[in-house]
This record gives C-alpha cells, sequence and structure tokens, in this order.
C-alpha cells in the first residue's frame, strides 16, 4: 500500500475506514494497522513522513518540521565556496534556500501565490482620463456650448492577470493535465491525438523561476553575482529539492514494506 493512499484515512468520510473491502479473512488492514504503520514510518523516516503530509495537507506543524530538517541538512552539506561568499549571514541564507527549495517540491497545478502585478489585492490603480462632464451641444444648431470637462486621475481597475482574483494558479496551459492536442498528428490521422506539453514537459505546472531566489538570496548577499548563484548556489538549491524527493520515495518504501 502506498503512503499516498492512507492519507485519505486520517479524515474518514465514512465509518468504513479499512484499507480494503469488508471480508471475512484475517488479511485486511485496520484502521489501527495503519495507523500503526504510519507510526513505524515516521520513526524510520521522519523527513519523509513529515515532507509528504506537508504537501498532501498543508499542514503548518509539518510543513515548519520539514523546513527545519531540510535546513539540518543544508548546515551539513553547505558547499566551502557557498559558505565563505555568506559570511555571517549564512543561516538566513539557507533559511531561504529551504523554505524556497520546500515550496518548489510542494508545488502542484493546484498550487496558488498571490498575483505580482496587483500584489495580491485584485485591483490595479492607473492613471486615466476620466469624464467629469459630457459638454453640451445645442438642438438648435447643433453647436457645442459648454464644452466637455475631462481630468486625468487616479483610478483602480479589474487586475487581468489574476482576474480580480488577487491571486494566480501554478498550473499550466494544458490546464494542469500535462498533455496537448497535437493538431499536425490529428489532421494526419483523422482522430484525436494528445502529446505531451512541451511548455511544462508534462508536469502540468510552471515551476518556481531560479532568478526568485537568486533575488531572495542577493537581499542578504548584494556581493552574489549571476555567474556565482548559477555555478554555487543554483545546485545546491536544486540538491535540496531533490533531497525533499528522495526522502519521500524512502518514506514511501518503509510504508510499503510495513503494510505488505
Amino acid at each position: 500500500m502506498k503512503l499516498e493512499s492512507a492519507l485519505k484515512y486520517f479524515n474518514p468520510k465514512s465509518q468504513q475506514y479499512d484499507a480494503t473491502t469488508p471480508a471475512t479473512g484475517s488479511d485486511s488492514l485496520t484502521g489501527t494497522d495503519l495507523m500503526g504503520a504510519v507510526g513505524f514510518c515516521q520513526s524510520k523516516a521522519p523527513f519523509g513522513i513529515s515532507a509528504v503530509l506537508a504537501k498532501s495537507t498543508g499542514s503548518n506543524e509539518e510543513t515548519y518540521r520539514t523546513v527545519e530538517q531540510l535546513l539540518q541538512y543544508a548546515n551539513r552539506t553547505a558547499p566551502k565556496l557557498l559558505r565563505k561568499a555568506a559570511g555571517a549571514k549564512l543561516g538566513r541564507c539557507l533559511m531561504v534556500l529551504s523554505k524556497l527549495a520546500f515550496d518548489e517540491y510542494a508545488r502542484s497545478a493546484s498550487s496558488t501565490a498571490p498575483c505580482q502585478h496587483c500584489n495580491g489585492t485584485g485591483f490595479n490603480h492607473v492613471m486615466r482620463s476620466v469624464v467629469k462632464y459630457p459638454g453640451y451641444i445645442s438642438a438648435v444648431d447643433g453647436e457645442e456650448k459648454i464644452p466637455p470637462r475631462i481630468v486625468d486621475e487616479m483610478v483602480r481597475e479589474k487586475c487581468t492577470r489574476c482576474d480580480g482574483k488577487g491571486r494566480v494558479y501554478a498550473r499550466c496551459r494544458c490546464n494542469g493535465t500535462g498533455r496537448v492536442r497535437d493538431l499536425e498528428a490529428s489532421k494526419r490521422q483523422g482522430v484525436p491525438v494528445d502529446k505531451e506539453c512541451e511548455r511544462c514537459s508534462s508536469r502540468g505546472y510552471r515551476r518556481l523561476p531560479s532568478s526568485m531566489a537568486y533575488r531572495s538570496v542577493a537581499l542578504l548577499v548584494p556581493d552574489l553575482t549571476q555567474s556565482s548563484w548559477s555555478r554555487n548556489w543554483k545546485p545546491f538549491f536544486e540538491m535540496l529539492v531533490s533531497k525533499c524527493e528522495i526522502e519521500e520515495a524512502h518514506a514511501d518504501a518503509v510504508f510499503m514494506k510495513a503494510t505488505k
């Protein structure tokens, strides 16, 4: 049994919360068995189980625990050049990288973030020409008697990027499916043919740009250059993301072994 399949038993919606359908055999897993397996998995792979729970449930407590363990791993494995460049601000830099690495790991097609174009408000303040008085044209001779009064002032308009919602989804243009219609193959074969989305590499969502992590670290280390980031910092940041995925796979293997 996979670990992600056991997460639904934390919030059962009915009285039946066993892992299998009702049967008379003794090989069916009960809720007690599952909770025992989760506890065993937590003792053997605490990092992985915390990462899975934080990613799936969005628990603030599990998120804090995962970032804390990722920060400890970053402190042990930080390269010498990175330590030298960060200096006294190494701890803060590693905290920023650990938090962003977890955000990248937990990112999915349903993830949302505040819109950067409106700062999460859903509206933008722009300068527009506002007609205060339309003027008056005589109905007798058709001449303008009173000219219109137009004033340039700041108005609030709905953000076109987030459609006034204040938040944007991380999903790609493929709507999170990772598949798009292949128009040429469909026209050639006469039937609908899909292919992998080239924008998101069939992930279904856009990855966090590394420039975001670079700008965050550059606020703490002003002397950090783009070349130094790409050579020393970016591989370490990607290693932190991979660490979360490795720990998740390890926790899944331990849980499957416990429920086998």
